[in-house]
């Protein structure tokens, strides 16, 4: 079933969980798809179905910074055998490769990487973790990371939310548009039928005056 026609399927706070939940443990580390759930939540909620697009943005922003928060102390407790584990149980996602990208990333950029991380799916599960292994100090990582949070979730939410109200309110016009299309196409040819009945019916009356005024005229007179 797709991702948007489930959580229609479930009652407004479920929704609200199952995003700060699947995002808090994609943000911790676990590869899950936290931003499909909360594009496909924030335009359920333009679709007036009772999810209010704070409240999902918020708790979006609260499970990406919790999980972030959590996958910071995992990795800092871990160290590097974490990534070595990591890479044997889930080499799809924390390739040799992989893990190489995201630090070269944090050589870079420091905290703004866990920052910036937060747009990028790679560094989206690896930020939390590996600023941890990395000792990045937790005042530095967790200003990084709320800041991201609130940009990432928060003006997902936002944006997709009204994309789909602009969206909605454009269906609508477009349908109202094509009720008018389909009348005014629906008289003109009902003008055009009639038009041309009514000429039809003036030349079977002009056919039927000249046969009449041919059938009236006098017999020619005959000599005696």
């Amino acid at each position: 079933m797709h991702v948007q026609e489930w959580l229609d399927t479930v009652p407004a706070a479920a929704v609200y969980a199952v995003v700060g939940l699947v995002i808090g443990l994609e943000s911790l580390g676990i590869p899950l798809p936290g931003e499909i759930i909360l594009v496909s939540a924030a335009l359920l909620s333009s679709q007036h179905t009772g999810i209010d697009p704070i409240v999902l943005g918020v708790c979006a922003t609260v499970g990406a910074v919790i999980g972030d928060s959590i996958g910071y102390a995992i990795g800092r407790r871990g160290g590097r055998p974490l990534l070595a584990w990591l890479s044997g149980k889930f080499p799809g996602h924390f390739s040799d490769g992989h893990i190489a990208t995201a630090e070269r990333s944090f050589e870079k950029w420091g905290m703004w990487a866990v920052f910036f991380g937060r747009f990028i799916a790679l560094l989206r599960i690896f930020a939390g973790p590996l600023a941890g292994v990395l000792r990045m100090p937790y005042w530095k990582f967790l200003t990084a990371n709320v800041l991201g949070g609130i940009l990432w979730a928060g003006g997902t939410t936002a944006v997709i939310y009204y994309v789909g109200v602009v969206a909605e309110a454009w269906l609508k016009r477009f349908s109202w548009v094509g009720l008018v299309l389909a009348v005014l196409i629906g008289l003109t040819s009902m003008l055009v039928l009639k038009r041309k009945a009514k000429k039809a019916q003036a030349a079977t009356a002009a056919g039927a005056a000249s046969d009449g005024d041919t059938s009236a005229e006098p017999a020619p007179a005959t000599r005696d």
